[in-house]
């Protein structure tokens, strides 16, 4: 049998000040997470992962990590999809879908029940959350009711901003014959959420697939405008804000991709959808994403200097030899607000000639997005082996230190049995065999175990990564 592979064979250095916390593990799906850097407090960091959507802080710049309670709805049976962030005053943010059960597979609004968005305040760090969330937008159980999918939540903490403390959240919702991106915003912290304005002046395909209008992100300039991203089947669709959320021009193509939707060997599924970050400094955009062009997966970055105007040729982020056959893949960016690096995180399988085990890589560039480092983040590679691992990982940076967040599966060399981290409490209550087969992340069937031998238990783990690459 071949020996663990780790990237460490190819000669990856680790980030500065590297290290790799277990924050959550258990049975069920632990994945799909999010992090994020109180910039008032630097030394505190909130990562959230679902299901159901969870939450865990860090007052130490991630040294030690507690799971928070009461970040889930007890009125739903699944939530997750999560998203979040910080405000200008300090308050973390958590955004998450919630429903009961899915319509068809990839073509979620076809027998959707209720569902919608929400958005739930923390005033201490991620500590304590209020009991009631603020709901975004809400469909109840009816024939023919859309399903509201993949939400991303945005603060404008900037200081000179008009709109400073303003909220926004972006999102695709999928009826039974489209697919669009919707958008609102809240200048009360959070309490309220204005109506969904429809933002994507090309409407998609209503199926979960390339040919959707998918996968929101944005960012807020120095100035308070708000540029937004998202993935239009084999193209990067870009919008702009002026007045805080209020209207946005019309979407156009900025950058040509491949498929934003594709196979992947031992995986259930991935894609390749698009983060923005912007340097607050200098006004640059980068935008980040993974496809195909060179025939295994690659990730990608391209910049603006002008607003979104014009854009660079794409930079290829991995460092890997060109038609390796290598998949990275699961890509997410954070621009630095202080400093101005731009750093990726990414499933990495440059260390298996099989292309099938992954680590995880941090790559940095702090020359404007023209060239990329790549750190091995971990040495231990993991084995999809079919399931479902996730739709991304992710990353938040603040004055040189980078933190990245990501889901897994157990390997073979951890105990299946071993304790579950503090997220066993809050992650796993809800997390019967009916909900997971219900769950929009659902995995491929599993072969049924032979007579009397008891099935092995499935554990998923969320690491935080740290490196720190601020000025001592």
């Amino acid at each position: 049998m071949r020996g663990q592979q780790t990237v460490a064979d190819i000669g990856l250095a680790a980030p500065p000040g590297a290290a790799v916390i277990e924050i959550a593990r258990g049975e069920g799906i632990f994945n799909e997470p999010a992090i994020a850097v109180n910039a008032r407090s630097p030394q505190q960091v909130v990562a959230a992962f679902q299901s159901p959507a969870s939450a865990s802080y860090s007052r130490d710049s991630g040294k030690t990590w507690t799971m928070a309670k009461g970040t889930a709805p007890s009125d739903y049976q699944v939530s997750g999809d999560v998203s979040v962030t910080f405000d200008n005053q300090g308050r973390a943010f958590l955004c998450y879908i919630a429903f009961d059960k899915l319509g068809t597979e990839n073509y979620w609004a076809r027998g959707a029940t209720r569902n919608g968005i929400f958005v739930r305040r923390s005033p201490d760090g991620g500590k304590t959350w209020e009991e009631n969330a603020a709901t975004v937008i809400a469909q109840k159980t009816e024939p023919g009711i859309p399903f509201e999918d993949k939400p991303y939540i945005v603060a404008d903490q900037n200081a000179h901003s008009r709109f400073v403390g303003n909220l926004y959240v972006g999102w695709t919702e999928f009826t039974l014959t489209k697919s669009v991106i919707l958008f609102s915003r809240s200048v009360d912290g959070g309490a309220t959420w204005s109506k969904p304005l429809e933002i994507s002046t090309h409407e998609g395909l209503p199926r979960d697939d390339t040919g959707a209008v998918e996968g929101f992100t944005g960012a807020v300039a120095a100035d308070g405008t708000l540029y937004a991203v998202w993935a239009d089947g084999l193209e990067i669709a870009f919008a702009t804000s002026r007045d805080g959320g209020q209207s946005f021009s019309h979407s156009h193509v900025v950058l040509k991709t491949a498929p934003s939707y594709f196979a992947l060997s031992g995986a259930y599924r991935a894609n390749g959808f698009p983060q923005i970050g912007i340097d607050p400094r200098s006004n640059r955009l980068f935008v980040s994403w993974a496809d195909y062009r060179n025939g295994d997966l690659d990730v990608f970055v391209s910049t603006s200097a002008d607003g979104g105007k014009q854009w660079s040729e794409a930079t290829r982020v991995n460092s890997d030899p060109l038609h390796n056959g290598a998949d990275q893949f699961f890509q997410w960016m954070a621009v630095d607000p202080v400093d101005g690096s731009a750093n990726l995180v990414f499933y990495d399988r440059r260390s298996d000639p099989e292309n099938r085990k992954c680590n995880f890589v941090l790559a940095r560039s702090t020359d404007g997005g023209r060239t990329f480092t790549n750190y091995a983040w971990t040495m231990n590679a993991f084995d999809p082996k079919g399931d479902f691992i996730g739709d991304y990982s992710g990353i938040a940076a603040y004055a040189g230190r980078v933190y990245g967040v990501w889901g897994r599966n157990a390997r073979p060399d951890e105990t299946s049995d071993k304790s579950q981290s503090g997220a066993e409490a809050s992650s796993t209550e809800k997390s019967s065999a009916a909900e997971e087969k219900q769950a929009k992340e659902k995995q491929d069937s599993v072969t049924a175990p032979e007579p009397q031998r008891k099935p092995k238990k499935k554990i998923q783990v969320v690491e935080v990564g740290l490196a720190d690459f601020s000025p001592h």
